[in-house]
């Protein structure tokens, strides 16, 4: 399903009339090169989500969400997801162009979701990436503590959603102890499925594709995939930015939880494929990185140098 910026101003118009766009005051200025690339993504990955759960309201109706085991309301729920995104969208173009910058505008989108259930297993993937972003950037907002405040009460909402959706197919609202922060390239490059063309990028890498074939996530999101289950990845290694010996070892680096990254040794099944086995403790959301590197490296190192491949995204539970 392909979704148009016209499009989406026309399918928001009957979700305004019944939950209109909050207006914000004295919003906080951004202050610094960093604190605009932190808010600049944020808002491209806001345009995302709106997209994305307007679809998934307008594209079903009441009756659909029922027949597939939703509960009443749910699908005026999602209409209102809708509306907070659109809020949050509205709120940091206002707060990037009061200080003087000039907001991304929309990209067009394309969704591979079929019905209800599948609508929401992705909305679950991408509001995972969503909150990775805004937690991996708020260590870069140092200028401003009232911008990070803001960019919090966004985070909290985010993960509201998230647990909603969840517990309308019967998974658990929140399946970590911890949710997992990423790097804004590793984030950018998770919203680059879903796109199909746009009228301005950030000025972000695009990293070469790693792509999970097997398995493919737990319908509902559940049961969890169980540690030791064979993860297969494939990747073009004629894309990698370095060359690299194709006797030397690869290793799948996983990221999950807060910080903690696990490099576990790939199996080789091609020269594009590759196995590893869910470590042990994984859980929730991870994003799988491939490397040259068996360890020693923290998100970031892994972003500017250490990545050859990815991320890919592997719903766990």
């Amino acid at each position: 399903m392909i979704f148009s910026t016209a499009a989406l101003a026309l399918s928001l118009l009957s979700l305004a009339i019944s939950h209109p766009v909050e207006k914000r005051d004295a919003l906080p200025p951004v202050n610094s090169m960093m604190d605009e690339s932190v808010a600049q993504l944020a808002l491209y990955l806001e345009h995302l989500e709106l997209s994305l759960y307007t679809g998934g309201y307008e594209n079903f109706t009441d009756a659909e969400y029922t027949a597939q085991g939703f509960p009443p309301g749910f699908r005026e729920n999602v209409g209102v997801i809708a509306q907070h995104e659109a809020t949050h969208a509205q709120t940091i173009s206002t707060i990037l162009s009061d200080s003087g910058y000039t907001p991304v505008p929309p990209c067009t989108y394309k969704f591979n979701y079929t019905d209800p259930t599948s609508f929401v297993d992705l909305a679950n993937m991408i509001t995972s990436t969503g909150i990775g972003a805004y937690l991996g950037g708020a260590s870069l907002l140092t200028d401003d503590a009232a911008l990070l405040t803001a960019a919090s009460s966004i985070l909290t909402v985010e993960a509201r959603h998230d647990a909603f959706l969840r517990a309308g197919v019967g998974a658990s609202p929140f399946p970590t102890a911890f949710d997992t922060a990423l790097t804004a390239v590793y984030a950018y490059n998770i919203a680059q499925m879903f796109i199909v063309s746009c009228p301005q990028q950030l000025p972000l890498i695009i990293l070469p594709k790693l792509t999970l074939v097997a398995p493919t996530p737990p319908k509902n999101l559940q049961p969890p995939t169980p540690a030791g289950t064979t993860l297969t990845f494939t990747f073009d290694p004629s894309t990698f930015f370095v060359k690299v010996n194709p006797s030397a070892p690869l290793y799948i680096a996983m990221i999950n939880m807060v910080t903690n990254i696990t490099f576990i040794e790939a199996t080789k099944v091609n020269a594009n494929t590759v196995t590893v086995p869910v470590p042990k403790g994984a859980a929730g959301a991870a994003f799988a990185v491939l490397t040259t590197f068996s360890g020693g490296l923290n998100e970031t190192q892994l972003t500017q140098f250490g990545s050859l491949a990815g991320p890919a995204e592997v719903v766990l539970s």
